[in-house]
């Protein structure tokens, strides 16, 4: 083990020769210096872990000390160790970029602690979450293979999340165990929505599914008198909402649950579903117009305005409402700049598709799977999008206008691994996850199928069609060039199956501070 090595610039230093033995009795290497022009000579000649700093010091302060340390070696900690309680000063040395901030008289235990936020807390962290995993493991194996029921689902689904986030940031080696554990997760969840999705369909007990968002979560803030805004990032998880969370706290509350997508999890499906309020095929018997077909070249969301007008009107809600699609910056930056104008809305309807299209570019782009080659770092590119977007600006302004938002999406996405042959005639659907046809052939232990679609509120374009889901981390391959259609699109991001990760996802009230 490597001994740390502190640098202690005091004008003063002989009288805190009991503090640098008690450092050096706990292995710390201390070069103690009597000046701030000591101290950046000192950093021009070697590296350190870490500074400690007195700010009352003659020639240079410790705040033009800290200045010049800055700009040599920005990535070392500095702790400024000062007699002064003035705020002021404190608000200067905080402004700099300081580490830590102690006051005079400093005990030994104060700086220990300093030194292990500073110099140990990655490893304090890397322990301390490997020991949690480690006592967690055996708890959520257990879960896993009990019958649950969805609450407890959503709730072990939340768990896997948090210690997805918490082993990112502070325990990668343990990644791969989670990932093994997130895998069987999945495989039993498949098994839950194989005997209980049936049962949904139909029954006013189900739990709240696409259909319901609008009238469960929408219309009482409304019937409230609340000026609300919807809005539905596309293709977006649990996992990528924790990481942007953050950064909407300063100007929200959050009131945070899980709602079941409806199956296929595709756009054209579920949003559908939550813009109407009805399952897929009772939008074909009630608004045939609205409904755009499988094999149809037209894109399957053009009718997302009208399908709001038709719920509110068979809700007898007299709510004007305004619809924004965004698939770009500048129409994001253009909606950004007339949002005063949304005030006069009841109810204002955004749908972002920057997670969708990162999902797709991701397929599609050598470049951008190299830059999220992981759920870490799609995660990460999810909160750089976000943080640096007009969608971002965007919050910002609604919070200032006190309106409430309903923020969600239609589905997730599962990152694919494991190929399943499935073999079709030329019309069948495109999609890896789900497929709909009349002449299918695939392994049936490997998907979760529906026979009779009318049952399950899906439409049948001929008599004969049937759907299949696929389940877990599986995708649907195609013997025709299958090698090469395995290797393009293993690893991918998609949609349209059963997983935790498409089927269970956010649903957020924000409430503006």
């Amino acid at each position: 083990m490597r001994q740390y090595k502190i640098l202690w610039a005091d004008d003063e230093i002989a009288l805190l020769k009991p503090h640098i033995m008690f450092l050096r009795t706990k292995d710390y290497e201390v070069t103690a210096v009597n000046s701030g022009l000591d101290a950046i000579e000192a950093l021009k000649k070697e590296d350190f872990d870490l500074v400690f700093l007195d700010e009352m010091m003659p020639g240079l302060t410790g705040l033009e000390t800290l200045q010049e340390l800055k700009t040599l070696k920005p990535y070392i900690p500095v702790v400024m160790v000062t007699k002064s309680e003035e705020e002021q000063l404190m608000n200067q040395a905080i402004g700099s970029n300081i580490a830590d901030y102690l006051i005079k008289p400093v005990n030994p235990n104060q700086l220990l602690l300093s030194i292990k936020k500073n110099i140990h807390e990655r490893s304090l962290k890397t322990e301390t979450a490997t020991q949690g995993y480690r006592e967690e493991f055996a708890k959520l194996s257990s879960q896993i293979s009990e019958s649950m029921s969805l609450e407890e689902w959503k709730n072990l689904y939340r768990k896997l999340v948090y210690w997805d986030l918490e082993l990112d940031k502070s325990a990668p080696d343990m990644v791969s165990l989670l990932e093994m554990q997130k895998v069987e997760a999945n495989q039993q969840f498949g098994k839950f929505v194989k005997k209980n999705y049936p049962l949904w369909m139909g029954s006013e007990e189900r739990p709240m599914m696409s259909p319901d968002l609008m009238k469960k979560k929408v219309f009482p803030l409304l019937d409230n008198q609340e000026k609300v805004y919807l809005i539905v990032i596309d293709n977006f998880r649990l996992d990528q909402w924790e990481v942007v969370k953050g950064l909407l706290a300063e100007y929200y509350t959050f009131e945070e649950d899980l709602y079941v997508s409806i199956l296929p999890t595709a756009t054209q499906y579920a949003r559908n579903a939550i813009f109407s309020g009805l399952m897929p095929n009772d939008i074909v018997r009630l608004f045939p117009d609205l409904w755009v077909d499988e094999e149809s070249e037209e894109g399957k969301n053009l009718n997302e305005e009208p399908m709001i007008k038709t719920l509110l009107e068979r809700y007898r809600k007299r709510y004007n409402f305004s619809y924004h699609k965004v698939y770009d910056t500048t129409f994001g930056e253009k909606l950004v700049g007339k949002v005063n104008s949304l005030k006069t809305f009841d109810l204002n309807v955004i749908v972002l598709n920057f997670v969708d299209m990162m999902s797709h570019a991701r397929t599609e782009s050598k470049m951008i799977r190299e830059l999220a080659s992981t759920e870490a770092a799609y995660r990460s590119l999810t909160k750089s999008w976000f943080k640096h977007s007009s969608a971002f600006d965007l919050f910002k302004r609604i919070a200032d206008q006190g309106a409430k938002v309903v923020l969600t999406t239609d589905h997730g996405t599962i990152r694919v691994k494991n190929p399943s042959k499935v073999i079709g005639d030329k019309n069948v659907n495109t999609n890896l996850r789900y497929k709909v046809g009349k002449n299918l052939t695939y392994k049936q232990s490997d998907v979760f199928e529906i026979l009779k679609p009318k049952e399950f509120g899906l439409p049948r374009p001929n008599v004969s069609s049937k759907y299949i889901f696929a389940t877990g981390d599986d995708f649907f391959a195609y013997p025709n060039n299958y090698n090469y259609y395995v290797q393009y699109y293993k690893d991918t991001f998609q949609h349209g199956g059963i997983s935790m990760e498409e089927m269970l996802i956010p649903i957020i009230t924000l409430q503006p501070k």
